[in-house]
């Protein structure tokens, strides 16, 4: 493990491994190694953003929003709400 300054001046610590860039198809990959991606949470699929700041690549997971199947499947019997009655305020059909 090798320490280095970051920006703010605080001791941040990073681990350093070299790899190789390969050709993929038209572009150019780069393999991340299981137990980075296992650190940022990351999977087969995930949704990344790479961004481009003096000549140093930074990866940066993105939150994948929720569908409605995960949301749904997320409620429960203790976590659900009862049902609101708002009275009548017209001639509302019953």
């Amino acid at each position: 493990m090798m320490m280095e300054k970051g920006f703010t001046g605080k001791e941040e610590s990073a681990v350093v491994i070299r790899t190789r860039v390969q050709k993929w198809g038209n572009s150019l990959a780069i393999r991340l190694p299981s137990a980075f991606a296992e650190s940022i949470s990351i999977q087969q699929g995930s949704e990344v953003e790479l961004r481009l700041t003096n000549r140093t690549i930074i990866v940066v997971p993105r939150n994948r929003k929720p569908s409605l199947e995960d949301l749904l499947a997320k409620i429960t019997p203790e976590n659900r709400h009862e049902d609101i009655d708002l009275g009548t305020e017209g001639k509302e059909l019953l």
